[in-house]
């Protein structure tokens, strides 16, 4: 008898993903956000924000684009950088200033993040399955990382929720 070893699914060489995250910026700004941001579709795709932070050691304005879904009037998204390692930089950015905006198309939105935990953590990792594109398997790209991948919320602040744009 011979056992089964079963291997974390493989993910792109850093390189590439790399490339590709300087791509999709690159063709953000050249269509000045014409392309590159989009809705989630519930059994299709995610959809793409650009979240806007300030450099927690800079204190210089930062902007990154990642999937995310939408929960009543919250956005989730992952902290994975492409499965690698290492927290991503807008995450550990927010966790030091939580507060600032997302654009998405047509409008910009005030939003507060904060860690999913507990069963709103589990409820909302399942929720992934629904969004193609994070991995055929989530749990086991997760599984690449010595910590837990935190479920990020991006709800609305009670000051104020959207200004069109």
């Amino acid at each position: 008898m011979t056992a089964v070893h079963e291997q974390a699914p493989r993910t792109p060489p850093r390189f590439v993903v790399r490339t590709f995250w300087l791509m999709h910026r690159t063709a953000y700004r050249l269509t000045r956000g014409g392309f590159g941001l989009s809705r989630p579709v519930a059994g299709s795709k995610f959809g793409m924000l650009r979240i806007r932070t300030i450099g927690r050691r800079s204190g210089q304005a930062r902007a990154a684009i990642i999937g995310y879904y939408e929960d009543g009037p919250n956005l989730v998204t992952l902290a994975m950088n492409g499965w690698g390692e290492k927290e991503p930089a807008w995450w550990l950015n927010l966790q030091a200033q939580p507060e600032t905006t997302v654009d998405l198309p047509g409008e910009t939105r005030f939003i507060r993040a904060r860690a999913a935990t507990g069963e709103e953590h589990d409820r909302l990792w399942a929720k992934f399955a629904d969004y193609r594109g994070w991995g055929e398997d989530i749990d086991g790209l997760a599984s690449r990382r010595s910590r837990q991948t935190a479920v990020v919320i991006l709800e609305p602040r009670p000051a104020a929720t959207s200004v069109k744009g």
